[in-house]
């Protein structure tokens, strides 16, 4: 009765939300849950928490608003060094499609500004390393993508570029192999917009090229946030499980899964235990902006790898909530010190862990 009455409080009843039952009931069956009555009865799977997740994205909800708070002038002084782990850049008319398509089917866009100043921005605030990353979504334009990046970090030690590539585009391997040779330190895939697994044959294969080039992989690989826009099912798409399969192929590849891989908060906190290859990120996950967040107890639990990021400029919300957020955590100063820089470090040393 506990379980219903909770359900019934966090969930109101009407169409939208007997639809998203009716979803989640359906992807409990999917994936070998066996049939459920009740919604109650997903507490244990996480399958309620999928619910819960489309009905905050659901149509009749989105764009979400603003947050409306204040943005503080610098990185606080009594704060170890920052590095932003998940900044992202794009050539202008990228930008501009992108945040179309945001303030249409997700969160209005605070900070709509050019790649340069986007780095600019944050480092005149005290951030002292970004990681700048983007994301190719058809054939034949990571190339272009990776070389405007390398340009954009050519210089400045500060500004730590990742590649792109679209799994199982034509010469996927020779894109990687050449953004490696432009300097570029890694790479950023997108499960939900380049609508590929992780599993996949064709991520395999560029995990693969990773590894042997000692490129680190950031890969948006969680379940969260789902969209209807998408081309894809996300909950189809992405699972814990799958990343572990990515993990026991590839065991000298560094992978992060940012978002703390939302929404398997749980899942991403017990594998991260039995692969020393795996990081996470908080990016997004401690805003507020969703009802579902990490607990304390998870990013404390490994804050050697877990990494903080913002997903700067793409917030609707302040430059420095989740840094704030998260000092106010109550972590130890190590713990802080290590989710903050020493991390970041870790993931950007090479796919070699002896060499870390």
């Amino acid at each position: 009765m506990l379980q219903t009455r909770w359900i019934e409080r966090e969930l109101p009843r009407g169409p939208r939300a007997d639809a998203a039952i009716d979803h989640a009931l359906e992807r409990h069956a999917a994936h070998g849950g066996g049939p459920a009555a009740a919604p109650e009865e997903l507490l244990a799977c996480g399958c309620l928490l999928s619910m819960l997740e489309r009905a905050w994205l659901a149509s009749d909800r989105v764009p979400l608003a603003d947050l409306g708070d204040e943005e503080g002038a610098r990185v606080p002084s009594s704060l170890p060094p920052v590095t932003d782990a998940h900044v992202h850049v794009f050539p202008d008319a990228v930008f501009r499609a992108l945040w179309r398509w945001f303030e249409a089917y997700a969160w209005p866009i605070r900070y709509k500004l050019r790649a340069p100043e986007v780095a600019s921005y944050l480092l005149d605030r005290g951030v002292a390393r970004l990681i700048l990353l983007h994301y190719a979504h058809k054939p034949a334009m990571a190339r272009s993508l990776n070389a405007f990046v390398a340009e954009l970090c050519r210089g400045d030690p500060r500004l730590v570029g990742f590649a792109t590539v679209l799994p199982g585009e034509p010469d996927a391997v020779a894109i990687l192999e050449e953004a490696a040779a432009l300097g570029l330190r890694g790479v950023k895939l997108h499960c939900h917009v380049q609508a590929f697994s992780p599993d996949a044959p064709a991520a395999m294969e560029v995990f693969a090229a990773c590894e042997r080039l000692g490129l680190p992989a950031l890969v948006h690989a969680g379940r969260e946030p789902n969209s209807a826009m998408y081309p894809v099912d996300t909950h189809t798409l992405c699972a814990a499980a799958r990343v572990q399969a990515v993990l026991e192929a590839f065991p000298r590849l560094k992978l992060c899964v940012p978002h703390f891989g939302a929404d398997e908060y749980d899942a991403y906190a017990a594998i991260i235990e039995r692969y020393d290859h795996l990081f996470v990120d908080t990016t997004m996950a401690i805003a507020g902006l969703f009802e579902a967040a990490p607990s304390l107890a998870l990013l404390s639990r490994r804050p050697e790898r877990v990494m903080f990021g913002t997903d700067f400029p793409n917030l609707p919300y302040a430059w420095d909530r989740e840094l704030l957020r998260l000092a106010g955590m109550g972590l130890s100063e190590p713990a802080l010190g290590a989710i903050l820089s020493s991390s970041s470090d870790a993931f950007l040393c090479g796919a070699a862990l002896s060499a870390c």
